[in-house]
């Protein structure tokens, strides 16, 4: 799948799949152009390592919020083998922002939840462009109550640069309602798989973010907060969001090393956005072994390692200097 139009740093990538389209179009092809096929097609895969080989923080970010990038639904069509979708918190209303409801995975019978970003500008509106309202994760909740209930493992995916920041927002009790999410989370008495598939911004994240185990795509990131946000704060300004996203230390190799996640799941050369259904199958695939080893384990210890896995994040051994 080609990416289209759009990153800079992809634009020679972007030339290069625009020529090889071009040749194979065409309906008189020679030998000649056989051959100038293959040179392309090799320089283009050398090309996308190259490029994909060496992403800083910033480029890291413009991947995971790219518009071609798979979103929550997209997974939920390649990679599950059915999907009933629940609506509704029971309270105020149905945050389009969130999504939820029960989904087969291979032998696996799950809840889903998801921050849905939506393709098209009247979509995107209708989801608050991933930003969920506390209706979105009081709705997670009671899907969480409902999971823990019919003993179904819960999967949720991240993609969202952060909860909705509005003023109605706050009068409904965002911040209340992320902590209480957190909360419930931490004591499910089921298996819980966390996976960053773009962006994971703040406490809108955080929200549905408390798994026995979490991890993130190869070209997500996971932070607490977005770079324009920490530039306005450090720098005073959004130009500024490069050396902020360098900073905050969000791509998967650094959060792997700081003990936030316990996986990175591997994008097809070039990126998510480039492959939907081989990103869909390493998803499946990643998920359907987690399922398996987590299914074995006692609810008692699944909440107890639970407890220490996120009580052991932040922990450092340092060094006195000796005189």
């Amino acid at each position: 799948m080609s990416a289209g139009p759009g990153l800079e740093f992809e634009q020679e990538i972007n030339d290069l799949e625009e020529r090889i389209a071009s040749i194979e179009r065409a309906t008189d092809r020679t030998g000649a152009d056989d051959d100038q096929l293959r040179q392309l097609r090799l320089e283009l895969v050398h090309r996308l390592k190259d490029v994909y080989g060496s992403l800083d923080a910033w480029q890291t970010v413009q991947i995971a919020r790219h518009k071609n990038r798979p979103y929550t639904r997209d997974y939920l069509t390649l990679a599950f083998d059915e999907f009933v979708e629940l609506h509704g918190d029971k309270h105020f209303g149905d945050d389009r922002a969130m999504l939820s409801g029960f989904a087969k995975l291979d032998r696996f019978k799950v809840m889903v939840l998801g921050h849905q970003k939506g393709r098209t500008y009247k979509e995107r509106a209708a989801c608050h462009f991933g930003c969920a309202h506390p209706e979105g994760y009081r709705k997670a909740m009671v899907k969480m109550r409902l999971a823990e209930k019919y003993r179904l493992p819960l999967i949720c995916f991240i993609d969202t640069p952060g909860a909705y920041p509005g003023v109605g927002a706050e009068e409904r009790g965002q911040a209340q309602v992320i902590a209480e999410s957190m909360f419930m989370m931490s004591r499910l008495k089921t298996p819980v798989i966390c996976i960053v598939i773009g962006e994971g911004g703040s406490g809108g994240a955080l929200g549905i973010g408390v798994g026995d185990r979490v991890a993130v795509l190869q070209h997500a990131y996971y932070s607490v907060i977005s770079p324009e946000g920490c530039a306005g704060i450090l720098w005073k300004s959004h130009e500024h969001a490069p050396k902020a996203a360098n900073a905050l230390r969000f791509t998967s190799s650094d959060l792997v090393r700081l003990g936030v996640v316990d996986d990175v799941i591997e994008e097809p050369l070039g990126g998510a956005h480039r492959d939907h259904h081989q990103m869909a199958s390493r998803l499946k695939t990643y998920l359907s072994r987690k399922l398996s080893e987590l299914e074995s384990v006692p609810v008692d210890q699944l909440i107890e390692q639970r407890y220490e896995k996120f009580r052991a994040m932040g922990i450092f051994d340092e060094i006195a200097a000796t005189a």
